[in-house]
């Protein structure tokens, strides 16, 4: 069976590839970089997608031969070019549209738990609009199933990622009352389920929950990851639902933080169902939640890799709050006849010294702002350090003496362009 598989490239979506070619099927990949998915997966063809810009017609020309659809694409956190608008409701809807009239048979949409009547999330609505689309859908020209999964733990996983962040800190945090409860399921216990729908004979179900046996308190999650990480039992730090909604703002704003508005919104609500319609369609049993931390990878590597990423978003911040910093003692804290010395000693006098100085301060300010916001975060630090390369380069020209300065305003470049490769390092491999 030939089966195209939308978000290929992400937690749940290869995991899924593999599952499916590893069966026998044709598998085409399907996401926004076809060459990264075929350096992803060896002797499969990807296919170029993108649901920010595709319409019915373009999903059509590439439905040719394809039985089943499965999308896995979802997000976690907004960016300005990936909304959940488009990524979880007109995107697919399209999709969905394309499939009806082509040679598509069979439709599984990887949606979430609470993506139902009493969504209030701007995740859950979006899924939630896109799911009740596909069911609108003529049942005698399409059988279709949206498969919703509660948090699905695994290597890699945003869900894994956040509470082992979590569980990494000194004091494990206590989430509200601490009683929020999850149900987590294992991505290779939700992807063996999906295969199992995919070869299913019979009629699907419409809707079909995946979860893991039985609900979780968030200090169980916490508590249990812990100990997965080789990690000493702490009491837990109560965190009030105000600060914890202050900092899932913040991490909104900047695009920093474990935690996100949307996600706090859905873990309070809670995130459970039942097990036995899965278990009883598929066959696959989902193992309980000690199962599912034990077979994450080796703990240290976990725990190394959760350690990181509580580091870098203060790492990022404190970056651009340097440069934000310089911008704002060049424009107004630092005496401006003390600048205009300075780069007179480089050759500029007048207007061009003027323009220079002002033209530094607001350029260093620009940087620092993008990368505040976790704008082309990447990039800007690229920028950031044939910047810091320039202008070195012009000091150790015009002002040699000051690489002998005792408070290091040269030298100090060297750690700091450090600081910016590691921290390109660390958002490359998120």
């Amino acid at each position: 069976m030939t089966i195209l598989v939308v978000g290929a490239g992400g937690f749940i979506g290869r995991h899924l590839v593999r599952t499916l070619a590893a069966a026998g099927h044709t598998v085409r990949p399907a996401g926004t970089n076809p060459a990264a998915l075929a350096r992803l997966f060896p002797g499969l063809s990807p296919v170029r997608a993108n649901y920010a810009q595709d319409d019915a017609a373009a999903w059509s020309r590439r439905l040719g031969g394809v039985r089943t659809v499965v999308n896995a694409a979802g997000l976690i956190r907004e960016t300005p070019g990936r909304r959940f608008r488009r990524v979880h409701d007109e995107g697919p809807r399209a999709l969905f549209d394309a499939c009806r009239a082509g040679s598509v048979r069979r439709i599984i949409q990887i949606s979430a738990l609470g993506a139902d009547a009493g969504a209030r999330t701007r995740y859950h609505l979006s899924k939630r609009t896109a799911d009740d689309h596909l069911l609108s859908l003529d049942p005698a020209r399409l059988q279709v199933c949206v498969v919703r999964p509660s948090l699905v733990l695994g290597p890699s996983g945003a869900s894994t990622n956040l509470f082992a962040r979590l569980a990494a800190l000194p004091l494990p945090p206590r989430l509200g009352s601490g009683r929020w409860v999850v149900q987590p399921i294992h991505v290779d216990d939700l992807v063996r389920a999906v295969a199992a729908l995919v070869d299913h004979p019979g009629p699907l179900p419409r809707i079909l929950d995946a979860v893991g046996p039985r609900p979780a308190t968030t200090d169980e999650l916490i508590r249990e990851m812990r100990y997965r990480l080789g990690l000493p039992s702490r009491p837990f730090l109560p965190v009030p639902r105000t600060m914890l909604a202050l900092a899932a703002r913040m991490g909104d704003l900047l695009a920093a933080g474990p935690l996100t508005s949307e996600s706090l919104s859905m873990l309070q609500r809670g995130n459970t169902g039942s097990a036995l319609p899965l278990m009883e369609v598929t066959g696959v049993r989902p193992r309980p939640l000690t199962a599912q931390l034990s077979a994450l990878p080796e703990p240290d590597q976990v725990l190394k890799r959760a350690r990181l990423d509580l580091l870098r978003p203060p790492l990022r911040l404190s970056i651009a709050g340097l440069w934000i910093w310089t911008c704002v003692v060049s424009l107004g804290l630092w005496p401006l006849a003390d600048s205009l010395a300075l780069v007179e000693r480089l050759g500029l006098t007048g207007l061009a010294a003027l323009v220079a100085i002002l033209g530094a301060a607001l350029w260093d300010g620009a940087l620092g702002l993008l990368l505040a916001f976790g704008q082309g975060t990447v990039l800007v630090c690229w920028v950031m350090l044939a910047t810091m390369a320039v202008f070195t380069g012009l000091i150790s020209i015009g002002l040699p003496d000051y690489w002998l300065h005792p408070m290091g305003p040269v030298s100090k470049n060297i750690p700091l362009a450090m600081a910016l490769v590691l921290l390109i390092a660390l958002e490359a491999d998120t």
